[in-house]
């Protein structure tokens, strides 16, 4: 019955800790669309056209940063061999060349909805919200060190009192 329990709630929490992520990818992926929105000045008719155009290019981008962070993860540099190495060093080589290969195949798709001070604008736009979210990222990781250091303080506070008295 506890072996149940226990794996139901470790089921539980991880659904809940998903929902969580899912949630904040689509906070994160609706900011990002409001800002490109904002800095491209898309009328309507435009903004009809460019979105799935956007979309596509985005989750094949997705899927190729996928394919090898997963392929780094199962990698370990201490334990592979000379031919593995060179097998995740082609890989790499392979996923810019696609990466490259998508971004001129898409920007031409975009240039056909947009014109280039807007594509030049979209690609400032995407590098301003990646410094904007790794800026974030860095305010809360910092949040969070102050709070776990001020707790530190008040447990050895705390500590300190119950030994004196």
């Amino acid at each position: 019955m506890k072996k149940i329990l226990f794996a139901t709630l470790m089921f539980l929490t991880a659904t809940f800790a998903h929902a969580q992520n899912e949630e904040a990818r689509q906070k994160i992926e609706s900011a990002k669309i409001a800002l490109i929105s904002e800095r491209l000045g898309l009328t309507p008719e435009d903004a009809q056209k460019f979105w799935p155009i956007y979309n596509e290019y985005s989750q094949k981008r997705r899927e190729n940063h996928i394919e090898f962070s997963n392929a780094r993860r199962n990698f370990n540099p201490e334990t592979a061999t000379e031919q593995e190495t060179q097998e995740m060093l082609k890989l790499g080589r392979e996923v810019k060349e696609r990466q490259l290969k998508l971004e001129g195949e898409y920007s031409d798709r975009m240039l056909q909805v947009i014109d280039s001070r807007q594509l030049m604008s979209l690609q400032n736009a995407e590098r301003d919200f990646k410094k904007m979210l790794l800026d974030r990222l860095d305010q809360r990781r910092q949040q969070q060190q102050n709070s776990n250091e001020q707790l530190r303080k008040q447990n050895n506070e705390r500590m300190r009192n119950k030994r004196n008295n």
